[in-house]
């Protein structure tokens, strides 16, 4: 048998390769080289994300006939998590807005843009941060919107919505001025009416496609409508959307565990002082892991105890994001204090996960409060 014959049976032999890790060796291979630009906002990967899309990373967890399965979506935003938080990141938004897509009830926005964000043919995020604030009493709704022929009229300004360009869309929630209640939408950035402007320097996630959102009397028409009311909505994605974010924590923590392994054959004989080892995050890690595939296998639950559970899971991948991190700059001691080095970039992302919305203050009210 020819080597040729051999090669293809050993091809034969080798298992059917996973979404999850068709996204890691996407990650290694492209995302890998361009992490340190990302970090330092000179780069914005469109096209990785675009390579992700295409193997599947976004369109797992779309709903069939009823149930979602978070599960696929997670494992592989903690793949990316792994090479970078800030790329983790952008694969939630770009997560999220999915799955506003496939839970809409507007078959029409919902044919027209399902598998264009699905695929990663068509790119895109939340603009949630300061509905979630609003529907748990923390902010006012910044966007108001009035009823015309065939939309609304949206004014108003976003500080900060992610993993946006010229031709993304994003979702969000305005409050209607002519009557009560709230309305999702899809935001068009290609809309004239709509102007991104670029935000100041952040600790980190400079690349990552963040802008202020300005509306003036931007024209939104019955077909990006997600949802009107909003509020029946937003309570069936809500655990989606946070459960989605703990990808960004496990990724994160894995490669913290990877640096500190790293030091430890030149600075284990001083680094086995330190209270917190590798193996006290692989545990962690693992019942972190555990946990959240429990809870992402049944994302539409509506039990109170369920919805606690989110949170509580939020709040811990949070603090063990931070955890993780700091333990890995103290195994790393000086070489981690270079700019070169990625555990300080990791500390940068680690306090990101701690305060994206919903952040550990708000996770923490909102557990007072339930």
């Amino acid at each position: 048998m020819g080597s040729l014959a051999l090669s293809r049976v050993e091809a034969l032999d080798q298992p059917a390769p996973t979404i999850a890790g068709e996204v890691a060796r996407i990650a290694r291979e492209q995302l890998a080289p361009l992490a340190a630009g990302i970090d330092a906002g000179s780069v914005y990967p469109a096209e990785v994300l675009r390579q992700f899309g295409e193997v599947g990373a976004w369109g797992s967890h779309m709903p069939h006939e009823g149930p979602a399965d978070l599960r696929c979506a997670i494992q592989a935003m903690a793949a990316i998590g792994e090479v970078c938080g800030a790329t983790a990141f952008m694969a939630w938004c770009q997560n999220t807005v999915v799955w506003y897509a496939a839970n809409s009830t507007n078959m029409k926005l919902a044919k027209r843009f399902g598998d264009g964000f699905s695929t990663g043919r068509l790119l895109g995020g939340t603009g949630l941060s300061n509905p979630m604030k609003s529907f748990f009493g923390i902010e006012k709704l910044k966007l108001k919107g009035r009823k015309v022929e065939g939309g609304y009229i949206v004014r108003g300004a976003l500080p900060w919505v992610s993993n946006l360009g010229p031709d993304h869309y994003f979702g969000t929630i305005f409050e209607r001025e002519d009557e009560p209640g709230p309305v999702m939408f899809l935001a068009d950035c290609s809309d004239p009416a709509i102007t991104l402007t670029p935000c100041k320097p952040f600790l980190a996630m400079d690349g990552t496609g963040t802008y202020g959102v300005q509306f003036r009397d931007v024209f939104v028409p019955d077909e990006l409508i997600l949802a009107d009311p909003a509020g029946p909505f937003v309570k069936k994605i809500r655990a989606g959307f946070i459960l989605l974010q703990a990808g960004m924590a496990l990724g994160l923590i894995r490669d913290c565990i990877n640096i500190m392994d790293e030091v430890g054959g030149p600075l284990g004989h001083i680094n086995r002082y330190l209270p917190q080892q590798p193996v006290h995050f692989r545990d962690l890690a693992a019942e972190l892991e555990a946990e959240t595939m429990a809870l992402a296998r049944d994302p539409y639950n509506e039990e109170e105890t369920y919805w606690r559970k989110v949170i509580a899971l939020r709040l811990r991948a949070g603090e063990a994001s931070v955890a993780a991190a700091h333990a890995a700059m103290l195994h790393c001691g000086a070489r981690g204090y270079l700019r070169s080095h990625r555990v300080q970039r990791r500390l940068r992302e680690a306090y990101f996960v701690a305060i994206v919305t919903p952040a550990t203050k708000q996770l923490r009210k909102m557990l007072a409060d339930a």
